[in-house]
């Protein structure tokens, strides 16, 4: 794995951590009724598609590994170009769902790579 690819697929694991983090113990009915919650959890969208996105142009066999890589890029440029039409429902879906395996897959990347993750 080159540098540019670890670096990005460690920024997707922080976006990821800052995920997790900010909806610890949030309730969906908590998630929508808070418009504060839902920027900073978008915006963590925006940069883990990013991250991934960028770690796939450096290294697209790798991210091969990631199944999921081309569906988060898609929620990244729903959220950032059609932020008029972003499903709250999918994005919570995401985050519980979704989230979780894809940091798996992103951490076994790099601990295969001989990161401590």
């Amino acid at each position: 794995m080159n540098v540019e690819t670890k670096r990005r697929l460690l920024d997707a694991l922080e976006a990821r951590r800052a995920i997790q983090q900010f909806t610890a113990g949030v309730e969906y009915t908590t998630f929508l009724l808070d418009e504060m919650l839902q920027a900073a959890i978008e915006r963590k969208f925006e940069i883990l598609g990013e991250a991934l996105n960028r770690a796939e142009e450096s290294d697209a066999e790798l991210m091969e590994r990631v199944p999921e890589v081309r569906r988060i890029v898609g929620m990244r440029n729903r959220i950032i170009h059609g932020y008029d039409a972003v499903d709250e429902e999918i994005v919570w879906d995401a985050v519980q769902f979704k989230v979780p395996i894809l940091s798996e897959q992103v951490s076994a990347l790099l601990r295969d790579a001989g990161e401590n993750v």
